[in-house]
């Protein structure tokens, strides 16, 4: 039986190191595959898009200010780019993944993987004290590559939206 890594203190949630279980993906790496669940209760896995650019987020509640504010950013931005697309994953419930995009007015660019954390888990950012995901983000090219990695070192703090833009970028 494999052992699952883990990786102690690679991030803070409110202030407290936390041990992250999985990867962690580097550049390179092939893209792992993945199920979570649309908030319509479909399946979703990396093949929801593909020949895209795609930028797979984890952040650990899409109803906080900063996850929120995050993922419209990159589904503003990533909306005007033909041939990238987002999903932003947390471990929040399909149901409150739909009353988000309901409220958000975005539609297709969350999933959750509240059921096994097949995505945290394949990608590095489960986060074992809380069964949350950590902040992360990794932009996976048409050939379902990692082209981007960024493991956030403090969950509560955004991301530089711009540098994952410019790997976007680099990708089309």
């Amino acid at each position: 039986m494999e052992t699952m890594r883990e990786t102690a203190g690679a991030t803070t949630f409110q202030g407290r190191p936390m041990t992250l279980l999985g990867g962690p993906l580097r550049v390179g790496d092939p893209a792992p595959e993945f199920t979570a669940i649309a908030p319509d209760m479909t399946p979703v896995g990396l093949s929801w898009a593909p020949g895209t650019v795609r930028v797979l987020c984890s952040v650990p509640s899409v109803d906080t200010p900063v996850c929120d504010r995050q993922t419209r950013f990159l589904g503003d931005a990533l909306a005007s780019l033909p041939g990238a697309e987002l999903l932003t994953l947390s471990v929040d419930l399909p149901f409150a993944q739909r009353r988000w995009c309901g409220a958000a007015g975005k539609e297709g660019i969350v999933a959750s993987d509240h059921r096994d954390l097949s995505f945290g888990l394949a990608y590095g950012v489960a986060v074992k004290e809380l069964r949350l995901l950590c902040r992360a983000v990794f932009v996976v090219d048409a050939q379902d590559t990692v082209r981007y990695t960024h493991y956030a070192p403090a969950s509560d703090e955004p991301i530089d939206h711009e540098e994952v833009l410019a790997a976007v970028h680099g990708c089309l």
